[in-house]
């Protein structure tokens, strides 16, 4: 286990790493924006970028339905149709302000185009014109630039990340608690990560067998298999250890081995959503910072868990302090809440020795190239990376790219179910296809 927490999650990139010609400029002649739905029947903005001398490019916007206190703002019209969630204005935004800026000019590279958007919206948060308006050009953008260098986007990233590509073991988050589902479960995510499958295809087709393996028990004690947001399963169960054992009893009935090197259990309790200030609410009742450490260490010891994400609520630092302390030698451990995939948070994190591995999210921090500097601040630290999808996703596959572009050896899209979910891990499945050199496991 060691060799997975404490070992460089990126090794130098090699001399033959594809750099762009400084010649290739972006040229935008039009921007376009519209409302669409998300996988929750929320509205998010879908924009497209076209170009000058033909061809466009277009991305999505995923929304959290779990969120940390730091991301980046959405823009929401509030009241009205949708509940208030309409993105009527970030569309205008994308039309308007935004489309004036990009129209505006040649763009030399990325980061030029993000750092203009940000000041043009002139706040750290993106509030005025939309992080989830950002962050879908600055995605559309990136696809701009890897066009005109006529590269697969994944490859564009890895050249501008300084990585080697690498296929990511895939987190399958089978049974859902918390925020993405309507039982007592606290816990929010329990996944399952084929880490010894050795290809992509083998973790993909293990994925899958396990959980339909795990919704033939699910069906067979509850009577319903009804699933949370992001497609696992969400029984009437409240306790974690209820979860594990039917994580532990699928994995055997699809055939596999339950082990911290084979099929491994990663948990996301996102304890911000139980923060019962000074403490912790779990079913069982009240506990305090070192008891719910405690009951960690316990289920630690129980089963075969290799990392835990947001074990602790953003704002309880005495409890990350604590967690690293006890277990960051053992598994890794993972900050989501606690760093918003902001560079700035990740080196103070990595300071205060609070965690051994970063969430990445790009729409949490609005801009593509923030997300590259907040991969980059995480390795320099010796830090671990896990590529995410959101609760509220689309069908947009930019996270597939950027999982292996950036050669970070983990992602997370929810169950092997659901077209928002699988379309990530199927474009990961299509990029093992066509390129056969490209390695597949964690680091």
């Amino acid at each position: 286990m060691n060799a997975h927490v404490n070992h460089d999650p990126q090794r130098p990139p090699s001399d033959d790493v594809v750099t762009p010609a400084d010649v290739i400029q972006l040229n935008i002649s039009q921007v376009q924006a519209r409302q669409i739905l998300d996988s929750r029947g929320y509205p998010t903005i879908q924009v497209t970028l076209h170009l000058e001398g033909g061809g466009s490019v277009e991305a999505a916007t995923p929304a959290g339905a779990s969120t940390g206190a730091h991301e980046a703002v959405e823009l929401r019209d509030g009241g009205g149709p949708f509940g208030g969630r309409g993105v009527r204005q970030a569309v205008a935004a994308a039309e308007g302000e935004l489309a004036t800026l990009l129209t505006g000019r040649s763009w030399p590279s990325l980061a030029d185009l993000d750092a203009a958007m940000r000041e043009l919206d002139g706040t750290e948060t993106l509030s005025r014109l939309g992080g989830n308006t950002i962050v879908g050009l600055s995605m559309a953008a990136a696809r701009g630039f890897a066009a005109l260098d006529r590269i697969p986007l994944h490859t564009w990233i890895a050249s501008q990340t300084h990585s080697l590509e690498r296929l990511p073991v895939p987190h399958f988050n089978v049974l859902n608690g918390g925020a993405h589902a309507s039982n007592d479960l606290v816990f929010q995510e329990f996944m399952i990560a084929p880490i010894g499958a050795g290809t992509f295809e083998n973790a993909l087709e293990w994925g899958a067998e396990i959980y339909h393996a795990l919704a033939f028990r699910v069906k067979r004690q509850f009577g319903t298999a009804g699933l949370g947001d992001e497609g696992g399963f969400a029984p009437p169960i409240a306790q974690p250890e209820q979860a594990l054992d039917l994580l532990i009893a699928a994995i055997s009935d699809a055939g596999y081995t339950a082990s911290t090197d084979q099929v491994a259990i990663a948990l996301d309790p996102a304890a911000n959503g139980f923060r019962a200030d000074p403490g912790y609410e779990l079913p069982r009742g009240a506990v305090s910072t070192d008891e719910l450490l405690d009951y960690y260490v316990r289920l630690v010891d129980t089963y075969p868990i290799w990392s835990i994400e947001d074990g602790f609520a953003e704002d309880d630092i005495p409890g990350w302090v604590a967690q690293y302390s006890r277990l960051g030698d053992r598994i890794q451990l993972v900050g989501d809440d606690l760093y918003v995939t902001d560079p700035m948070r990740i080196a103070a994190g990595a300071a205060d020795h609070l965690s051994n591995s970063v969430l990445i999210k790009p729409n949490q921090i609005g801009t593509v190239t923030q997300t590259f500097e907040a991969i980059r601040v995480a390795r320099e630290n010796g830090m671990t990376c896990m590529i995410s999808h959101r609760s509220g996703e689309t069908l947009d596959t930019f996270i597939a790219d950027l999982a292996v572009g950036a050669g970070v050896g983990q992602i997370k899209s929810g169950a092997p179910a659901r077209g928002e979910r699988v379309g990530k891990y199927n474009r990961l499945a299509e990029i093992a296809r066509s390129q056969a050199e490209v390695p597949y496991g964690l680091y």
